[in-house]
């Protein structure tokens, strides 16, 4: 039984789970005093239940050896350096793991979600910002210096677009996470705020908008086949909660793009995207320590 932590881009998931299985979930928001929020929260969760083990997953660059973020650029700035491994040992008593949260999702959905088995995956996760995780002959990717098949959301997939907050330009992020894709509603003063209602609207700056938040994911999807080979896409986070009408155009796209010989990957969404995180937090934690 494994008590997981994941500090989202717009609120904190929390859940004990066992066997991979939700017993108890809960969110808090991200805002001032979160940390302690969460803490009392999740101490509250596992409460009775007795978890060995601490998943935690953050939404940027994380030192796992460490315990630490590194960098998320403007998200949980409060994380920043912070030993985490020691905090849950502080707040809970019990020993942790730290993961970047694209990484956990995947672990989750090709160890029993929606992706069960695969062994050559990519994975998206469309919420505030874009996240990516890959593995690869049952490896999962993580490099020399842990920045391995995570930043596939800062991919330039729009030379002539924004400096992203990264630093880059033009990244699929800065055109098509959540916080961007809010961003150009307010500029429009669209009447459409809430991300999954863009995608219901049929008005012309709506359809404009989603049009092209299509093609930089689509884009991204692209290039990560390309890089990686898979036979899974894996799309999952907040902004899945649309469903089919952001998979399939993202399907369309990539299938019409990618390199002539390339293998025309599988594309699943998990039934509760809500919940790729926890689940492979929960696998993370489970693993013999070394």
């Amino acid at each position: 039984m494994e008590l997981c932590i994941d500090f989202g881009g717009s609120e904190i998931k929390l859940g004990v789970l066992d066997q991979g299985e939700p017993l108890r979930t809960a969110t808090v928001p991200v805002g001032p005093g979160d940390l302690e929020a969460a803490a009392a929260a999740a101490s509250g969760l596992a409460a009775g239940l007795a978890p060995a083990a601490v998943g935690i997953a953050v939404p940027g660059i994380v030192d796992r050896g460490a315990g630490r973020m590194v960098k998320a650029h403007d998200k949980h700035p409060r994380l920043d350096g912070l030993d985490l491994v020691a905090w849950a040992r502080a707040s809970f008593g019990l020993p942790a793991v730290i993961e970047n949260d694209a990484r956990a999702a995947l672990v989750g959905e090709t160890a029993n979600g929606s992706a069960a088995g695969a062994r050559d995956a990519v994975l998206m996760v469309l919420g505030t910002g874009i996240g990516t995780a890959a593995i690869i002959d049952g490896t999962l990717l993580r490099g020399a210096h842990d920045h391995a098949g995570v930043l596939g959301g800062h991919l330039t997939v729009d030379f002539a677009g924004a400096q992203c907050n990264c630093g880059n330009i033009g990244c699929a992020e800065s055109i098509a996470g959540a916080w961007a894709l809010r961003r150009d509603l307010a500029v429009r003063g669209d009447a459409v705020t809430d991300v999954k209602a863009l995608f219901e609207a049929d008005d012309d700056a709506a359809l404009a908008l989603r049009e092209r938040a299509v093609r930089a994911w689509g884009a991204t999807a692209v290039s990560l086949c390309h890089a990686y080979d898979p036979s899974v896409v894996i799309l999952s986070g907040g902004i899945m909660r649309a469903g089919a009408a952001v998979a399939e155009p993202i399907e369309a796209y990539v299938r019409q793009h990618l390199w002539t010989s390339s293998h025309r990957p599988a594309f699943v969404v998990p039934e509760r995207p809500d919940l790729s995180v926890l689940r492979g937090l929960a696998v993370l934690a489970a693993a013999p320590r070394t």
